[in-house]
């Protein structure tokens, strides 16, 4: 099976906000690399440590910490 992949054209003088975004990688506040980590080695361990989910843990994690930010902010 192979994977399709769907590329945009980007004309001359356009830029897209994507294609901007992988040029530089987005900087976290202070610990924040390191909370959403051990989250999502805590859902990781929590789902029976299966292989190949990584992403969807890690996704999972920013998630989870992000609502933890919010609710302590209001």
């Amino acid at each position: 099976m192979s994977a399709i992949v769907k590329r945009t054209r980007i004309g001359k003088g356009q830029s897209s906000t994507a294609a901007r975004q992988w040029g530089k990688p987005i900087e976290l506040p202070d610990g924040m690399w390191e909370r959403i980590s051990r989250k999502a080695y805590e859902l990781w361990e929590q789902r029976g440590r299966q292989e190949g989910n990584a992403l969807r843990d890690w996704l999972d994690a920013e998630e989870i910490v992000m609502e933890e930010i919010h609710e302590a902010r209001e």
